[in-house]
């Protein structure tokens, strides 16, 4: 399950449980929404509660990301786990945003909220 929120230039995406293809989507259709509505958007992806996800999301972040990476400016993740921590790196391979991981919320979204 995901909860997604928009405030000014930020969507700020929570994971909850199994994040699911169906899950995915619904965030790519509220970000190429936004996208579309301004010049780059900033994203806050919150995975501390996160405790699992299906291989299609992992396929389908892949080529989202490849497709559309040039849409963000900065990619904030928050989350303390390892494996996470990596696959947020690993993005930077698909993307021109600016990716950070924090372990704690407040941080995340404080440098979110900052354009350059």
């Amino acid at each position: 399950m995901i909860t997604i929120q928009k405030a000014d230039n930020v969507i700020s995406v929570a994971v909850i449980g199994e994040f699911t293809l169906v899950d995915y989507q619904e965030f790519e259709k509220h970000v190429l929404y936004k996208s579309h509505a301004d010049d780059k958007i900033n994203l806050l992806v919150d995975l501390r509660n996160m405790v699992d996800y299906t291989v299609d999301v992992a396929w389908e972040d892949i080529k989202f990301m490849h497709e559309h990476g040039s849409d963000f400016d900065r990619v904030a993740v928050v989350t303390d786990d390892q494996w996470q921590t990596w696959s947020a790196w690993l993005s930077n391979l698909f993307t021109d945003a600016n990716v950070l991981v924090f372990s704690e919320f407040d941080q995340a979204m404080e440098w979110a909220t900052i354009g350059d």
